[in-house]
């Protein structure tokens, strides 16, 4: 019996390798049995030293003057065809056509997909995947575009160093709704659980990205999801783009991870990958310090007392300044006035004068010599 004994024990080995699921196989998960943590056990990638998301520390980023302004193309140029919305069980997707693009980057990129992230708690609660000096936003867009230039798809570029380009935008809530995203949002509940697709209107997709595209962060990173090929240039622009609460919640509680078949149902929430070391990376940025300060909430409501403060003081000023034009224009007028009607009277004391002076003239003139006394 013994000597069978190690002969078994291959066999068990044996089938517990075959048994083994392999990456492909392997339904992962942003919590549970195949969560984050064992991303790097199915997918080995998920475990290399250039991954993503990254924390942006604002301190330690290098402004690079040759970074210029990312130029989408085609991005508003959605033809007739519809979009196609897919709930793929980690987040929805939406197709791009094959003429979108992005210039702005050593190659031509085609547009391939975009998709959202977000959380789970409502506004200022984080979902999204990067965060800057430790903060997090509401949720963050991806759109996703592959080397046209070196590669025929996205399929062979997406394991290349110089294959992908990420357009990451972060997305913070408000009190007006984004009707850019509700091109998206509006159409939800009709993939809500995975494997669903849908056909929707097609959009002008540039209405969701920030107006201010030179100013971004510029980082050599991976896909935040497995397999985590490390082959994406990531631009993240520094201006954040806003959606309503309603918006948010919307985002946050239609969607389900679960199938439609399945008993037990699972919303899809939290849907972001936590930061990862930047190791040896260094975040680049297009903007200098001064041109790229961020602002805090108090620095702003200084700015905002003293600007206030200052037009008070000069409205003061200015009216300080008119009344005091005012009262000398009534003084110099009441000047005027008053000597005018002294005019009347100094011309007739005048002439009095002349008179009398006239009459004691005459006077004198009519006066008698003295007759001469005679001696005794």
């Amino acid at each position: 019996m013994d000597s069978f004994g190690p002969f078994i024990l291959l066999i068990l080995m044996f089938f517990q390798w075959t048994a083994a699921p392999t990456a492909g196989e392997v339904t992962w998960t942003y919590s549970g049995l195949v969560g984050q943590s064992e991303w790097s056990e199915y997918f080995p990638e998920c475990g290399g030293t250039s991954q993503s998301p990254v924390d942006v520390t604002t301190t330690k980023t290098r402004y690079n003057p040759d970074l210029k302004a990312v130029t989408p193309l085609g991005y508003s140029q959605h033809g007739n065809r519809p979009f196609s919305l897919h709930n793929n069980g980690h987040t929805v997707v939406i197709e791009l056509p094959e003429w979108m693009g992005l210039r702005g980057l050593p190659w031509l990129f085609t547009a391939v997909q975009l998709h959202l992230h977000w959380g789970s708690g409502g506004p200022s609660h984080g979902g999204s995947e990067h965060t800057i000096n430790g903060q997090s936003a509401d949720a963050e867009l991806h759109v996703v575009h592959y080397n046209s230039e070196l590669y025929p798809n996205m399929s062979a570029a997406m394991t290349q160093r110089d294959g992908l380009a990420v357009l990451g935008i972060l997305i913070v809530t408000g009190e007006e709704t984004n009707p850019g995203f509700d091109n998206i949002l509006n159409y939800l509940s009709r993939i809500r659980h995975a494997d669903q697709k849908a056909f929707i209107p097609a959009f002008d997709v540039q209405s969701l990205l920030p107006k201010d595209l030179g100013r971004y962060y510029r980082y050599n990173g991976s896909l935040t999801t497995p397999p985590c090929y490390q082959s994406v240039i990531w631009t993240l622009f520094r201006e954040r783009v806003q959606i309503s609460k309603a918006q948010l919640l919307k985002m946050e509680t239609i969607l389900y991870s679960s199938k439609s078949d399945e008993p037990d149902r699972m919303l899809l929430q939290d849907n972001y990958r936590t930061t990862q070391p930047l190791n040896h990376r260094v975040v680049f940025t297009s903007f200098s310090a001064e041109s790229g300060k961020e602002l805090s909430s108090g620095e702003v409501t200084a700015i905002v007392v003293g600007v206030m403060c200052g037009c008070v003081g000069l409205a003061v000023i200015i009216r300080f300044i008119v009344k005091t034009i005012r009262f000398f224009k009534l003084l110099h007028l009441e000047t005027v006035v008053v000597n005018r009607l002294k005019e009347p009277e100094k011309e007739k004391e005048k002439k009095q004068d002349v008179a009398l002076n006239s009459t004691s003239a005459a006077e004198k003139k009519e006066e008698p010599s003295p007759s001469p006394q005679s001696e005794p």
